[in-house]
């Protein structure tokens, strides 16, 4: 079982960068892909990055080459560094774990309750 745990959110300037980071808790942390989703208000929840349980990445298309998600499995922690933000980028952010490999929200076995991030412009 894992137990995840979001943190970093807040308010950026356009163009500004913001790192996430995700605390997470229990014996087979390292089983698990990690991965991130964000939901902006009025609408679905959507993938945004994934780290598997071999560090290979995959992001969506329209964060690709601006976001890099990490893993630090000494600290039982992955990050997300956002950078060149855009107003488009404002949403809630979560945290999620999956033990086998998917990209939708529907195949995700963890969530955090995610944290805010809003990109003025």
């Amino acid at each position: 079982q894992v137990q995840l745990v979001e943190s970093g959110g807040g308010l950026v300037q356009a163009g500004g960068s913001l790192r996430l980071s995700c605390a997470a808790s229990g014996r087979t942390f390292n089983s698990y892909a990690m991965n991130w989703f964000r939901q902006a208000p009025g609408k679905e929840r959507e993938f945004v990055a994934q780290s598997d349980w071999r560090g290979a990445t995959d992001y969506a298309a329209s964060v690709k080459g601006r976001f890099t998600i990490s893993r630090g499995n000494a600290k039982n922690t992955v990050t997300l560094q956002m950078n060149s933000l855009k107003p488009e980028d404002t949403a809630v952010y979560y945290c999620a774990a999956s033990v086998r490999f998917a990209t939708t929200a529907y195949g995700m076995d963890y969530w955090g309750k995610g944290t805010l991030v809003t990109v003025s412009s």
